[in-house]
């Protein structure tokens, strides 16, 4: 059987210009052959001296720009105005929630002056820890109704419907709210039915949820508390995990583990299989490690800490669990070393194009510890029958203002497919929910 083969390439950097001003895009790229072996991946030595920094400046969007997509698409505003759109949900009645949260200021001033010295907040004042509703009747790509329909919340940032249950992933619990629909509000009282660890280095701090096809199972990611287990794995219990619980908040197993972040999850169409988008570790140059999205298999460990991208073992973990190491699988899908990648949504609608139908959108955030900024687009890996069937390519680029100066305008993060088919992209720092739409 044929399997991908993917090599990860070097940066490239790319500047287009217009009458107003210089786009500079920086991305790390991956490409991808077909091949009669298994998957394989190149990867650069190790280097615990090499590790750059690179904070990048939110400048914010010039009046009437917006991010680019292919030709054949339209790109518009579907919500502003709204304190830090991290992630997009949309229910079966096809409301549209939008998760505002964002990291406490305190942690990331704190990991900001550990690596620079000074503070690098993007996002000033506390998480608005609210669950927006947007509701698009007429499908005109302009919601007609917008709600604040949950607050009072901890950093949320995973929201699912099932039933008449209503459920928030804050970063300390699984809450869960009575909820009928078409409802514009929620003023009840949630019932925290799971404890999760909360903290984290680096903003570890989401919670995601999705459910499998009939409910009866819910999972739950769960970042890792450190980099690389520098504070001792004690503290680690349940952390680096996709977790399933019962819709009830019982019968929890940890279902993967070793996966530093995964944040992003979807059911593949075509395979049913589970896939998640996972940040990877820092500190050991600018292409290492690839962050990745993999298929989610039960029960498999996928290195973190101890080992990255298959078996290749973490110098500051050498020798302490080679069983672990050598349990390690390789993930499916290098998406660029620092890049943030923290949305995940399968295009299951069918007004894009054919070669983007099944295909992966991924949002990611974008890079800080690397010398060039990485990341900062929606990416696109096309899938056929369930598996992947080519590499990584841009989707939504123009997010980069100034490459020398680090300078951003926005940075995306949670994707999402609406009823109409349009691709919804949260960006945070902009304050900003994108719509992405075939002409």
């Amino acid at each position: 059987m044929k399997r991908l083969f993917y090599l990860l390439t070097a940066i490239s950097i790319s500047a287009a210009c217009n009458q107003d001003t210089k786009q500079h895009t920086a991305q790390t790229a991956a490409d991808s052959t077909i091949a009669d072996t298994t998957a394989a991946i190149v990867l650069p030595p190790a280097d615990t001296s090499a590790s750059k920094n690179k904070f990048s400046k939110v400048i914010g969007w010039p009046e009437g720009k917006t991010p680019r997509a292919p030709a054949g698409f339209v790109v518009s505003k579907f919500a502003a105005g709204l304190k830090s759109p991290r992630n997009i949900y949309v229910a079966p009645n096809g409301d549209i929630f939008v998760v505002l949260s964002n990291s406490e200021r305190s942690a990331i001033e704190k990991v900001a002056n550990v690596i620079t010295g000074k503070a690098k907040a993007e996002v000033a004042g506390e998480s608005a820890n609210t669950v927006v509703l947007l509701r698009d009747k007429d499908k005109d790509g302009k919601p007609e109704l917008q709600t604040n329909f949950l607050k009072g919340l901890n950093q949320p940032y995973g929201v699912l419907v099932i039933g008449n249950a209503f459920y928030v992933a804050n970063t300390d619990g699984l809450y869960r709210y009575p909820y009928r629909t078409g409802d514009t509000e929620i003023t009840a009282k949630g019932t925290k039915i799971m404890d999760l660890p909360a903290g984290g280095y680096n903003n570890h701090w989401t919670r995601n949820l999705i459910a499998n096809k009939d409910n009866t199972k819910i999972y739950v990611s769960v970042g890792s508390g450190s980099n690389v287990g520098e504070n001792g794995m004690e503290h680690e219990l349940r952390r680096a995990n996709i977790l399933e619980v019962n819709p009830d908040g019982t019968g929890e197993i940890v279902y993967a583990s070793g996966l530093r972040n995964p944040v992003g999850m979807g059911w593949a169409p075509g395979s049913g299989m589970l896939w998640t988008a996972v940040n990877e570790r820092d500190g050991l140059g600018d292409d290492l490690v690839p962050d990745y999205i993999t298929s989610v298999k039960k029960g498999a460990f996928y290195g973190w800490p101890y080992a990255y991208f298959g078996q290749h073992e973490d110098p500051r973990m050498k020798g302490k669990s080679p069983d672990m190491v050598k349990k390690t699988i390789v993930p499916d899908v290098p998406v660029g070393s620092h890049t943030a990648s923290l949305g995940l949504a399968f295009y299951t609608a069918e007004s894009f194009p054919e070669q983007y139908r099944q295909g992966a959108f991924i949002g990611q955030h974008g890079s800080w510890n690397r010398s060039a900024l990485s990341g900062y687009r929606v990416a696109f890996v096309p899938f056929k029958n369930g598996k992947p069937s080519g590499g990584v390519t841009d989707f939504l680029t123009g997010f980069i203002a100034d490459p020398a100066k680090g300078e951003v305008y926005g940075r995306p993060v949670g994707v999402a497919v609406a009823p109409d088919g349009a691709l919804l992209v949260a960006d945070d720092v902009s304050s900003t929910v994108w719509r992405v739409a075939a002409q």
